[in-house]
């Protein structure tokens, strides 16, 4: 109940925005395709790669700190690590993902 309330208080109260503060910020000119429409599906395996090796630097910061207390076996554990993503990214090339055209 008191939250339907609120909702209606604010809903009630709001400022209803102008058309041209919610259309996107194009110098003044009207948009001619949707925001999302803009990226081709190319660019999404080449973001998850991107993610994998932003991923893979999370990893090696901590990493740096053990390794001096750990050894050897550090070290084994990243070139498995880093292996393991070089083997998807050889998969990726492999399937195309890398190709700009």
């Amino acid at each position: 109940m008191a939250i339907g309330g609120l909702y209606l208080v604010a809903r009630f109260t709001a400022i209803a925005p102008d058309s041209v503060e919610t259309l996107p910020y194009l110098s003044g000119w009207n948009p001619h395709e949707h925001a999302l429409s803009r990226y081709h599906a190319r660019w999404y395996p080449l973001t998850f790669i991107f993610l994998a090796f932003d991923v893979e630097m999370l990893f090696m910061y901590p990493w740096a700190v053990v390794v001096a207390t750990d050894g050897i076996g550090a070290v084994v554990e990243m070139f498995v690590f880093l292996g393991v993503l070089m083997v998807a990214v050889l998969w990726a090339w492999r399937e195309g993902a890398l190709r700009w055209v």
